[in-house]
């Protein structure tokens, strides 16, 4: 099996750590991760601005730097969303015709590519990755996770085995943090009272750590949390299940909050 690692603009920008999170899950579960240096951006930004042209030699690249993979693994549910949806339509209308192989192989890649997530639950068949994260956490799905691709339970399953974690409900878990990418842009009062609704939420689980599968939304929830005095940390799935017993999380320190023994009794 190849698998090539997708690691999207905003976890490689502001996020590195996510990105070396997902790598260290699929290398602990045995899966060879190769790292195409040539990948740039999904064409989201673009295609959601109405920039459609401007997205159609993303979407080309794409599907070059990751042909001839099994999968493409992503930790970011709105890019693998915005390439399975998006980018064999894009392909079809802007590269038919004499370029019909082109699209092909776009509307090819686009089918092996998943969220994190999916592809440890659907494809690799597992839901206990041998996480430890003594801390209580709730979880926020992501817009382009539940309504696009359809997430449901994959998250939760996987947090519900990460021995040490208690998983509390968040209420209105459904309802959208405010981010939506350019709306946040285009829209910032109703996308920052959508964000407070989201950080009241999040605080009266009583969570040490709220969980997502995109660090843009948990980049918004974050922001908003920090300006309220909250010590709610938001969290990557990725960064959750990379961390063990051993306290030791992917660019080599100790996790927050837990030891190198990885018992927070032992800290105190």
């Amino acid at each position: 099996m190849r698998v090539a690692l997708f690691v999207t603009c905003v976890t490689d920008t502001l996020y590195p750590g996510t990105g070396r999170a997902a790598l260290a899950v699929l290398e602990r579960l045995g899966v060879e991760v190769d790292f195409p240096l040539t990948q740039s951006c999904c064409g989201q930004p673009q295609f959601n601005t109405g920039y459609r042209r401007e997205t159609e030699p993303l979407v080309r690249r794409f599907a070059e730097v990751f042909r001839g993979y099994d999968h493409v693994v992503t930790p970011s549910g709105s890019c693998a969303a915005m390439v399975r949806e998006n980018h064999p339509r894009i392909a079809a209308r802007a590269f038919g015709g004499g370029a019909a192989g082109t699209a092909a192989e776009a509307a090819g890649v686009a089918s092996r590519t998943y969220e994190l997530s999916e592809f440890l639950v659907d494809v690799l068949g597992v839901t206990d990755v041998g996480a430890y994260y003594p801390h209580t956490v709730t979880y926020h799905p992501t817009c382009h996770g539940l309504r696009t691709l359809g997430l449901g339970d994959r998250p939760r399953r996987l947090l519900e085995n990460v021995r040490g974690l208690e998983l509390v409900e968040l209420p209105g878990a459904q309802e959208c943090c405010g981010f939506g990418g350019t709306f946040a842009v285009k829209n910032a009062a109703v996308s920052a009272a959508m964000g407070s609704d989201k950080a009241r939420g999040i605080e009266s689980t009583g969570a040490q750590a709220v969980c997502a599968v995109d660090n843009s939304c948990l980049m918004h929830i974050g922001g908003i949390l920090a300006r309220r005095g909250s010590a709610v940390r938001p969290v990557h799935l990725a960064e959750i299940l990379a961390s063990t017993d051993a306290g030791t999380v992917v660019d080599g320190t100790a996790a927050e909050g837990t030891p190198a023994n990885g018992t927070e009794e032992e800290a105190r």
